[in-house]
């Protein structure tokens, strides 16, 4: 675990290089990247490592968001704290998810990425793109509410949807503030359970190189360099806009809130390292958790406020939806009016969260998004399926960085944020989890 040392305490042994986390990721990562160019068919073999080592981490997002969660809210004394820190992240959810919107459209519209390619959508094949359009079809709004509520009360536990679990923790841990005194010992309990749980956490993240090297070997492999390289305006556009946003948007909301965007990202370096090399923010939601509560926000706040972000504060992948959309219809010389954006953005309001907690949500929202916007054919999504796993980094990347920002945020609108505590977090060493 990171802990964070007093004033005038004995320094901490600083690690070897080759033994820190991150450096083992970059490492890995360069490894598959390769093998992945050089043996492509042998990069391909090495999926299995990357998916082992991403079903190994979902396997714990369950026990550590129920965990966080039930005894963060059990141990609030006056439960409308917690109705005030839901509601309040929600405002700046929707707040920040729907700039990232408007910024992807202002984006498109002004480097115009997909102009010149004439594209005629009727000569492309859907084929390769008829699982995302079925699977969006599904992810209407009821079958979203649906979703969130579970068969029974422990199923989430054995299950991998982040809002059941946090639904039932919400609940479980409204129940024990309500009985506090008959529940001690539950709540005695849940709390110890919380050491062998994270524990597993820190030995889970040894296995992070290796997963990071055998998913980055596969997508090299798979898809190659040069797929990249033949849609290379998008990507560097997607990059370069998401860049700005964390550095521009996301870094005044830092600042105006007393700290910096770069620090936190150097100290969130593990997790985002990890994100790169797997593609998925799940991969480091249970470490993200624990850094947050070590920068000081509180238990409760941590435990509302990052699962739910994981599903309704997607910056990343929304400014991923209108950048794409509007490619394609540049692509194909599809002339959008104002009108149209506008819906197109009122669209993928709805929409990004109605295929939240899905696996490859970016590319099923989009595939949502283009279903109910028919000026946009959705056979224009063939265009980039070769380069989205590419843009997964980046959408999961965004995110990440969006859910710790807003954290701390929302701990400081509560007044449940250590600042001596935050600010030692961002200024300290490394520290071994």
């Amino acid at each position: 675990m990171i802990v964070a040392h007093p004033s005038g305490s004995a320094p901490v042994k600083k690690k070897k290089l080759y033994r820190v986390l991150y450096f083992q990721v970059i490492i890995a990562i360069i490894v598959g990247i390769l093998l992945g160019h050089f043996f492509p068919e042998m990069g391909k073999k090495m999926k299995p490592l990357g998916d082992a080592f991403i079903l190994l981490i979902k396997m714990i997002i369950a026990p550590v968001i129920f965990l966080t969660v039930s005894t963060g809210i059990a141990a609030m004394n006056d439960l409308k704290k917690v109705g005030k820190v839901a509601g309040k992240a929600f405002v700046y959810f929707i707040t920040f998810s729907t700039l990232a919107l408007i910024i992807g459209l202002i984006v498109s519209n002004t480097v115009r990425p997909g102009a010149g390619m004439n594209i005629n959508p009727d000569t492309l094949d859907t084929g390769a793109i008829s699982k995302y359009v079925s699977q969006a079809k599904e992810n209407t709004l009821e079958h979203f509410l649906f979703d969130i509520l579970p068969q029974t009360l422990v199923s989430p536990l054995s299950g991998n949807n982040i809002l059941q679990v946090l639904f039932t923790a919400i609940l479980f841990g409204i129940g024990l503030a309500l009985t506090s005194e008959k529940s001690k010992i539950v709540i005695d309990f849940l709390q110890a359970l919380t050491y062998p749980v994270f524990k597993i956490v820190a030995i889970l993240m040894k296995a992070a190189p290796i997963g990071a090297f055998g998913a980055m070997a596969f997508t090299i492999g798979a898809y190659g360099i040069q797929s990249v390289v033949n849609l290379g305006m998008l990507v560097v556009t997607f990059y370069a806009t998401s860049f700005l946003f964390i550095v521009l948007v996301l870094g005044a909301v830092a600042r105006y809130n007393g700290f910096s965007i770069f620090k936190f990202i150097a100290y969130i370096k593990d997790e985002l390292l990890l994100v790169l090399g797997t593609s998925s923010s799940e991969a480091a939601l249970p470490s993200l958790m624990q850094k947050m509560e070590q920068a000081g926000c509180a238990k409760s706040v941590v435990g509302l406020v990052v699962p739910t972000g994981y599903s309704f504060n997607l910056d990343g992948t929304n400014i991923y939806m209108t950048l794409a959309a509007l490619f394609i219809a540049q692509a194909c010389n599809i002339h959008l009016t104002f009108e149209h954006q506008v819906l197109l953005l009122l669209v993928a309001m709805l929409s990004s969260k109605g295929a939240a907690g899905v696996s490859g949500a970016g590319f099923i929202t989009l595939a949502a998004t283009l279903a109910i916007v028919p000026e946009v054919p959705i056979a224009g999504m063939t265009l980039i399926l070769g380069v989205d796993r590419f843009m997964s980094e980046c959408r999961a990347l965004t995110n990440l960085v969006g859910n710790g920002v807003a954290t701390i945020v929302v701990a400081k609108w509560e007044k449940q944020l250590d600042g001596g505590q935050l600010r030692a977090a961002l200024n300290g060493p490394d520290r071994e989890l």
